[in-house]
């Protein structure tokens, strides 16, 4: 339901219908005037909301309509148990639901229409695409937002004035008026909504819309592309791309396959082309793109695969030892590039077909905000950052330690004597497979936040709240300051309106940058540094954490390998029990870490490394890890990510030089190199705009 408020309106609104029926049995107008007020109140606030049993309801044939259809209807029986069915007051009533029910259909046709016109074949971020074509303003939201709905609650001028007229027998007028204001404004909502089916509120036709991003393209001329498909959810493999992306020295572009992902796409700087349909993206002009980049291996990637003119890379999102990161369909790409040695080594083993003369080391160049340990600061408690991974799409125990250790854990690093502060951050996705945990993740919050509340009773620890003060205030203004420059321009109507404003601010992305930087240094000052935290959320990142912490328990994923870039002692759980010389062997990111079992006994080990790091007994074996993992510290990442850009780039243009020397010496047109990549497409000089088409 999303929160007890929500239970309480469902529960209200649910129990309203029958209650409805009953009064209007009875018959008592008071009665059901005070019900219908509870159902209207009820189903308008979990709208807003957006919640789940709105959303469902639907599906049992109880939606939108139907509901307020069954109060319309009981409405009538509430008339005719008044012995009001003689009463043109009653026949008005019937015949105004009629009426109303039959203006639904063409205003949802004009909304329908608007919307799906209005949809671009390819949507766009920092690309200038007026200076090409015209793309008129978006209706006003209040007219397109929840239309249904309010069309629907036009009907409260008739009930209310039914009512009142059904308690009043002399009030017959207002009845009358109540009717007429409901037909009147529905009447008026369809009307209003008609001017924006014209040609020039609506934008080009889709042939035009694409035609002007070839035009745009062969300006820009993009050197390297960056695709991603995905679910909404999955935003955050391409959002770990973005500053990599910004500081290529190649002119990159970002295309995308989803509007999801694009409307939950983080702020950046890079071109960002969304092209839902893949016949588009096949006729895009892309003949200038010497390297594809890959963050996911999923089905659409076969769209851009098939052009032979780039080079194919695959770049993941995570260096890990899971079977993900030795994927067989890897074998497509022209070059798989690693962080380190371990990411070649892995493949090596795995034995699926990827050439080891076809895998790069380029390091990871996300990692570079991650500081190298310094040791705990002098008078603070140290702190120790529980981040398990989520459970996985195949059920197996040893995916995530949530279930049957993160309790053990939490509760042991609670206990810890010496004190310990615990930060406890899940992998976004954790639930939504499993309930077994989702419900685990529940009682470890549990656990975190009752350890919280009671050593902020003790009084062992002391807090400084006039530091906590000031960084509360500092959180005020930032995010006041962020919420000021992200609003700028008003949020965008519509798909079509947000492609011709979506160009990034230069200045204000980089003063955005300098206030997140901020406002993660206020967000660690606004609370004890003993205290125990859930944090949840995107912000602070996990790369934050990182550097406030100074050890770490998970499991086998990414966040082992990233976490060993800061050289700091760290635990990883075996839940899948496999001992812990087999679990070493079979997993590289493990062979510097304490090994935990189920019931967590080991994490004595790893606190000891914390409290004293000369004696330390895996200081040595983590930085040969990290060596190993991640490469060398130089060149750094980044360096060695532009390098090998640049590299394949060129081979890219000796493949397609040597392609049109060979066709020219067999005397066909090099014009042929690729149908993959198509000519520019023509715009007609009398319609540049696309609008008279049909």
């Amino acid at each position: 339901m999303g929160s007890a408020a929500e239970l309480t309106a469902a529960a209200l609104m649910v129990l309203g219908f029958p209650g409805l029926m009953l009064t209007a049995l009875v018959p008592s107008i008071p009665a059901f005037a005070a019900l219908a007020a509870v159902t209207y109140l009820a189903d308008h606030y979990l709208h807003r909301k957006g919640s789940y049993l709105i959303n469902r309801l639907s599906k049992i044939r109880a939606g939108l309509s139907i509901r307020f259809l069954i109060r319309q209807l009981l409405l009538i029986l509430l008339l005719a148990r008044l012995s009001d069915a003689d009463d043109l007051i009653f026949y008005g009533a019937v015949a105004c639901f009629i009426a109303l029910y039959g203006l639904q259909a063409p205003h949802g046709a004009l909304v329908t229409l608007i919307r799906n016109r209005r949809r671009m074949p390819v949507a766009t971020r920092n690309i200038d695409l007026t200076s090409r074509i015209r793309i008129p303003d978006a209706p006003p939201r209040r007219l397109l937002r929840r239309s249904a709905e309010k069309m629907l609650h036009l009907d409260l001028f008739a009930v209310i004035g039914i009512l009142v007229s059904a308690e009043l027998d002399s009030a017959t007028a207002v009845g009358f008026t109540g009717i007429g204001l409901t037909l009147g404004l529905g009447v008026l909502y369809v009307l209003v909504v008609v001017p924006y089916i014209r040609g020039n509120r609506i934008p080009p036709r889709a042939d035009v819309v694409l035609a002007a991003v070839d035009d745009w393209l062969a300006g820009y001329k993009p050197g390297t592309v960056l695709y991603f498909s995905g679910s909404k959810d999955s935003a955050y493999q391409v959002d770990m791309w973005l500053e990599t992306m910004e500081q290529l020295q190649s002119r990159p572009l970002i295309i995308l396959r989803e509007r999801a992902i694009l409307n939950s796409l983080a702020p950046t700087t890079v071109p960002v082309i969304c092209v839902p349909g893949g016949v588009h993206l096949m006729n895009l002009d892309l003949s200038t793109v010497g390297v594809a980049l890959y963050a996911a291996n999923v089905g659409k990637n076969i769209h851009l695969l098939r052009v032979p003119t780039m080079k194919h890379v695959f770049i993941g999102h995570g260096d890990s030892d899971k079977l993900a990161s030795v994927n067989p369909y890897s074998k497509v790409y022209d070059e798989v590039w690693t962080a380190g040695r371990a990411g070649r080594d892995r493949y090596a083993v795995a034995d699926v077909g990827v050439r080891d003369d076809d895998i790069v080391e380029v390091g990871r160049p996300q990692l570079a905000p991650i500081q190298t340990w310094r040791g705990v600061p002098e008078g603070r408690v140290p702190t120790v950052l529980y981040a398990p991974t989520w459970e996985g799409w195949d059920g197996d125990p040893g995916n995530t330690s949530i279930v049957l250790a993160g309790e053990h854990i939490v509760s042991r690093l609670i206990a810890a004597n010496p004190p310990v502060r615990v930060l406890y951050k899940p992998h976004p996705f954790t639930g939504t497979v499993s309930k077994e945990a989702g419900a685990a993740h529940k009682r470890i919050t549990a656990l975190v936040e009752k350890a919280a509340a009671e050593r902020a009773a003790d009084p062992r620890f002391t807090a400084d709240k006039a530091t906590e003060d000031r960084a509360k205030s500092d959180l005020a203004r930032i995010e006041a300051r962020i919420a000021e420059l992200a609003g700028k321009g008003g949020d965008k109507g519509d798909e079509a309106e947000a492609t011709r404003d979506g160009v990034v601010d230069v200045a204000k992305h980089e003063e955005i940058a300098q206030l997140r930087a901020e406002w993660n240094a206020a967000y660690w000052r606004s609370f004890p540094a003993y205290e125990h935290r859930v944090i949840g959320g995107a912000e602070p990142r996990l790369y934050d954490c990182f550097n406030v912490s100074d050890a770490m328990v998970s499991d086998i994923s990414s966040v082992v390998s990233d976490f060993i870039a800061s050289g700091k002692p760290y635990a990883v759980t075996d839940s899948g029990e496999l001992g812990h010389e087999e679990f070493r062997r079979q997993n590289t990111a493990v062979r510097a870490a304490v090994v935990l079992s189920n019931d967590a006994a080991e994490l004595g080990g790893l606190l000891d490394a914390v409290r004293d790091p000369s004696a330390d007994p895996m200081a040595q074996d983590r930085a040969e890890l990290k060596r190993y993992l991640l490469g060398p510290d130089e060149p750094k990442s980044i360096d060695r990510f532009n390098t090998a850009v640049a590299n394949l780039a060129l081979r890219a243009e000796a493949r397609n030089a040597g392609q049109e020397s060979r066709l020219a010496a067999g005397g066909l047109d090099p014009a042929g190199l690729s149908n993959a990549v198509p000519g520019q497409r023509t715009v007609s000089a009398e319609d540049p705009d696309g609008v008279n088409a049909g």
